[in-house]
Protein backbone atom coordinates (compact mmCIF):
# COMPACT_ATOMS: atom_id res chain seq x y z
CA UNK A 1 0.00 0.00 0.00
CA UNK A 2 1.38 3.24 -0.69
CA UNK A 3 0.15 7.08 0.38
CA UNK A 4 -1.63 8.96 -2.24
CA UNK A 5 0.48 11.49 -2.87
CA UNK A 6 3.46 9.09 -3.13
CA UNK A 7 1.32 7.15 -5.66
CA UNK A 8 1.04 10.35 -7.95
CA UNK A 9 5.08 11.09 -7.31
CA UNK A 10 6.00 7.51 -8.60
CA UNK A 11 3.32 7.72 -11.08
CA UNK A 12 5.34 10.81 -12.59
CA UNK A 13 1.70 13.52 -12.62
CA UNK A 14 3.39 15.69 -9.38
CA UNK A 15 5.62 16.20 -7.04
CA UNK A 16 4.33 14.88 -3.79
CA UNK A 17 3.88 18.40 -2.12
CA UNK A 18 2.12 18.97 -5.96
CA UNK A 19 -0.02 15.98 -5.35
CA UNK A 20 -1.06 16.93 -2.23
CA UNK A 21 -2.68 20.34 -3.23
CA UNK A 22 -4.71 18.55 -6.49
CA UNK A 23 -5.95 16.02 -4.06
CA UNK A 24 -7.22 18.74 -1.63
CA UNK A 25 -8.50 20.07 -4.65
CA UNK A 26 -10.80 17.24 -5.46
CA UNK A 27 -9.07 16.56 -8.41
CA UNK A 28 -8.56 13.05 -7.66
CA UNK A 29 -10.62 10.08 -7.76
CA UNK A 30 -10.01 6.34 -6.09
CA UNK A 31 -12.46 3.41 -7.41
CA UNK A 32 -14.45 5.96 -9.13
CA UNK A 33 -15.06 8.73 -5.80
CA UNK A 34 -13.46 11.75 -5.32
CA UNK A 35 -11.01 11.10 -2.86
CA UNK A 36 -9.46 14.83 -0.14
CA UNK A 37 -7.95 12.96 2.10
CA UNK A 38 -3.95 13.21 2.47
CA UNK A 39 -3.27 9.91 4.15
CA UNK A 40 -5.44 8.29 1.52
CA UNK A 41 -3.82 4.44 1.10
CA UNK A 42 -3.55 3.26 -2.51
CA UNK A 43 -3.46 -0.50 -3.35
CA UNK A 44 -1.20 -0.23 -6.40
CA UNK A 45 -2.07 -3.70 -7.91
CA UNK A 46 -6.03 -3.66 -7.58
CA UNK A 47 -6.98 0.35 -6.96
CA UNK A 48 -7.56 2.64 -9.99
CA UNK A 49 -6.83 6.10 -9.87
CA UNK A 50 -7.38 9.31 -11.99
CA UNK A 51 -6.32 12.75 -12.32
CA UNK A 52 -9.02 15.11 -13.74
CA UNK A 53 -10.89 12.07 -15.20
CA UNK A 54 -7.83 10.14 -16.39
CA UNK A 55 -6.80 6.98 -15.56
CA UNK A 56 -3.13 7.32 -13.94
CA UNK A 57 -1.13 4.11 -13.49
CA UNK A 58 2.79 3.18 -12.06
CA UNK A 59 4.91 3.06 -14.59
CA UNK A 60 7.15 0.10 -15.22
CA UNK A 61 9.86 1.60 -14.53
CA UNK A 62 11.84 5.09 -13.67
CA UNK A 63 13.36 7.11 -16.87
CA UNK A 64 16.11 9.51 -16.37
CA UNK A 65 16.74 11.64 -19.77
CA UNK A 66 19.17 14.32 -20.48
CA UNK A 67 18.19 16.77 -23.56
CA UNK A 68 21.06 19.47 -24.78
CA UNK A 69 18.17 21.83 -25.26
CA UNK A 70 18.44 24.17 -28.57
CA UNK A 71 17.04 27.69 -28.43
CA UNK A 72 13.83 28.54 -29.68
CA UNK A 73 11.80 25.25 -27.82
CA UNK A 74 9.02 26.27 -24.97
CA UNK A 75 10.03 23.87 -22.04
CA UNK A 76 6.49 22.46 -21.58
CA UNK A 77 4.68 19.33 -22.53
CA UNK A 78 2.02 20.94 -25.15
CA UNK A 79 1.42 24.63 -26.32
CA UNK A 80 -2.19 26.20 -27.36
CA UNK A 81 -0.34 27.99 -29.85
CA UNK A 82 1.44 25.56 -31.76
CA UNK A 83 4.74 26.16 -30.93
CA UNK A 84 7.98 24.26 -30.90
CA UNK A 85 8.23 22.34 -27.79
CA UNK A 86 10.91 20.46 -26.20
CA UNK A 87 9.05 17.20 -25.81
CA UNK A 88 9.15 16.75 -30.06
CA UNK A 89 13.27 16.47 -29.45
CA UNK A 90 12.35 13.21 -27.30
CA UNK A 91 12.00 9.79 -27.95
CA UNK A 92 8.15 7.85 -27.58
CA UNK A 93 8.49 6.20 -24.46
CA UNK A 94 5.82 3.89 -22.98
CA UNK A 95 5.70 6.28 -19.47
CA UNK A 96 5.31 10.13 -19.36
CA UNK A 97 8.40 11.67 -18.33
CA UNK A 98 8.43 15.65 -17.60
CA UNK A 99 10.70 18.26 -17.46
CA UNK A 100 13.20 19.01 -14.43
CA UNK A 101 12.87 22.40 -13.93
CA UNK A 102 12.84 25.62 -16.37
CA UNK A 103 15.03 27.07 -19.80
CA UNK A 104 13.08 29.83 -20.55
CA UNK A 105 12.62 29.76 -24.90
CA UNK A 106 15.63 31.36 -26.36
CA UNK A 107 18.02 29.70 -22.92
CA UNK A 108 20.34 26.60 -24.52
CA UNK A 109 21.92 23.86 -22.70
CA UNK A 110 21.22 20.88 -20.19
CA UNK A 111 17.34 20.00 -19.10
CA UNK A 112 16.70 16.93 -17.62
CA UNK A 113 13.16 14.91 -17.72
CA UNK A 114 11.88 11.82 -15.58
CA UNK A 115 8.53 9.82 -14.55
CA UNK A 116 10.21 9.87 -10.82
CA UNK A 117 8.61 12.91 -9.52
CA UNK A 118 10.04 12.86 -6.13
CA UNK A 119 13.47 13.38 -7.31
CA UNK A 120 12.76 15.97 -9.55
CA UNK A 121 10.89 17.94 -6.53
CA UNK A 122 14.48 17.93 -4.60
CA UNK A 123 16.67 18.42 -7.51
CA UNK A 124 14.54 22.17 -8.18
CA UNK A 125 13.45 23.18 -4.11
CA UNK A 126 15.97 25.75 -2.89
CA UNK A 127 16.61 23.22 0.03
CA UNK A 128 18.80 21.22 -1.49
CA UNK A 129 21.13 24.05 -3.11
CA UNK A 130 21.47 22.14 -6.34
CA UNK A 131 24.55 23.79 -8.64
CA UNK A 132 23.64 25.39 -12.44
CA UNK A 133 25.98 26.24 -14.47
CA UNK A 134 25.98 28.69 -17.04
CA UNK A 135 28.06 30.37 -20.13
CA UNK A 136 26.57 34.01 -20.45
CA UNK A 137 27.39 35.86 -23.18
CA UNK A 138 26.45 39.36 -22.84
CA UNK A 139 27.46 42.99 -24.40
CA UNK A 140 29.76 44.96 -23.11
CA UNK A 141 33.05 44.62 -21.02
CA UNK A 142 32.31 43.12 -17.97
CA UNK A 143 34.81 44.21 -14.73
CA UNK A 144 36.19 42.54 -12.25
CA UNK A 145 34.01 44.68 -10.14
CA UNK A 146 31.28 42.97 -11.63
CA UNK A 147 31.72 39.48 -11.35
CA UNK A 148 32.18 40.27 -7.42
CA UNK A 149 29.24 41.84 -6.98
CA UNK A 150 27.58 38.62 -8.66
CA UNK A 151 29.41 36.76 -6.06
CA UNK A 152 27.98 38.85 -3.53
CA UNK A 153 24.45 38.44 -4.44
CA UNK A 154 22.60 41.54 -6.76
CA UNK A 155 19.18 42.79 -6.14
CA UNK A 156 16.70 41.31 -8.34
CA UNK A 157 12.64 41.67 -7.79
CA UNK A 158 13.38 43.08 -4.31
CA UNK A 159 15.58 40.01 -3.38
CA UNK A 160 19.08 39.32 -3.51
CA UNK A 161 20.49 36.96 -4.94
CA UNK A 162 22.20 34.08 -3.31
CA UNK A 163 26.20 34.44 -3.81
CA UNK A 164 27.34 33.14 -7.17
CA UNK A 165 30.60 31.78 -8.47
CA UNK A 166 31.69 33.98 -11.23
CA UNK A 167 34.65 34.20 -13.67
CA UNK A 168 35.11 35.56 -17.23
CA UNK A 169 35.88 33.28 -19.82
CA UNK A 170 36.77 35.75 -22.48
CA UNK A 171 36.10 39.44 -22.86
CA UNK A 172 36.84 42.60 -24.93
CA UNK A 173 35.04 45.91 -25.16
CA UNK A 174 32.21 44.96 -27.31
CA UNK A 175 31.29 41.81 -25.27
CA UNK A 176 32.34 39.60 -22.77
CA UNK A 177 31.44 35.57 -22.34
CA UNK A 178 31.07 34.77 -18.21
CA UNK A 179 30.86 31.24 -16.50
CA UNK A 180 28.19 32.03 -13.83
CA UNK A 181 27.38 28.90 -11.30
CA UNK A 182 24.15 29.49 -8.92
CA UNK A 183 22.22 26.89 -6.73
CA UNK A 184 18.56 28.99 -6.29
CA UNK A 185 16.38 28.69 -9.42
CA UNK A 186 14.15 31.95 -9.50
CA UNK A 187 12.84 32.56 -12.72
CA UNK A 188 14.92 34.57 -15.47
CA UNK A 189 17.50 34.81 -12.77
CA UNK A 190 20.60 34.72 -14.49
CA UNK A 191 19.50 37.55 -17.27
CA UNK A 192 17.79 39.33 -14.34
CA UNK A 193 21.24 39.47 -12.23
CA UNK A 194 23.33 40.58 -15.61
CA UNK A 195 20.44 43.35 -16.23
CA UNK A 196 20.62 44.21 -12.76
CA UNK A 197 24.42 45.41 -13.88
CA UNK A 198 23.51 46.95 -16.69
CA UNK A 199 24.55 44.26 -19.19
CA UNK A 200 22.14 42.48 -21.35
CA UNK A 201 22.39 39.13 -22.12
CA UNK A 202 22.89 38.09 -25.81
CA UNK A 203 23.29 33.90 -25.03
CA UNK A 204 22.53 31.60 -22.39
CA UNK A 205 23.57 28.24 -21.93
CA UNK A 206 22.99 25.96 -19.18
CA UNK A 207 26.51 23.57 -19.28
CA UNK A 208 25.93 21.73 -15.99
CA UNK A 209 23.42 20.77 -13.48
CA UNK A 210 23.62 18.93 -9.96
CA UNK A 211 27.78 18.03 -11.20
CA UNK A 212 25.91 16.17 -14.67
CA UNK A 213 27.28 18.14 -18.24
CA UNK A 214 26.47 18.18 -21.85
CA UNK A 215 30.02 16.34 -22.05
CA UNK A 216 29.17 14.47 -25.55
CA UNK A 217 25.81 15.61 -26.30
CA UNK A 218 25.63 17.48 -29.43
CA UNK A 219 22.59 20.09 -29.61
CA UNK A 220 19.18 18.81 -30.31
CA UNK A 221 20.00 15.49 -28.82
CA UNK A 222 19.10 13.57 -25.99
CA UNK A 223 20.32 10.39 -23.77
CA UNK A 224 19.28 7.75 -21.14
CA UNK A 225 21.44 8.43 -17.69
CA UNK A 226 23.85 6.12 -16.83
CA UNK A 227 22.96 3.87 -13.47
CA UNK A 228 25.68 5.75 -11.56
CA UNK A 229 24.47 9.52 -12.37
CA UNK A 230 20.89 8.69 -11.24
CA UNK A 231 22.57 7.39 -8.19
CA UNK A 232 24.40 10.73 -7.63
CA UNK A 233 21.42 12.82 -7.88
CA UNK A 234 19.51 10.67 -5.65
CA UNK A 235 22.82 10.98 -2.95
CA UNK A 236 22.67 14.86 -3.41
CA UNK A 237 18.87 14.97 -2.60
CA UNK A 238 18.54 12.46 0.39
CA UNK A 239 16.99 9.30 -1.71
CA UNK A 240 19.72 7.31 -1.75
CA UNK A 241 19.19 4.09 -0.33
Amino acid sequence: MLRLNKFLAQAGVASRREADRLITEGRVKLNGRVVTELGTKVDEKKDRVEVDNRPVRLPSGSVYLMLHKPAGYLVTAEDPRQRKTVMELLPRLPVRVFPVGRLDAETEGLLLFTNDGELAHRLTHPRYEIKKLYEVRVQGFVEDKELEKLEKGVFVDGRKTAPARARIIYRNREKSLLSLEIHEGRKHEVRKMLYALGFEVKKLRRVAFAGLTLKGLRRGFWRRLRPEEVEKLKKLTGLAD
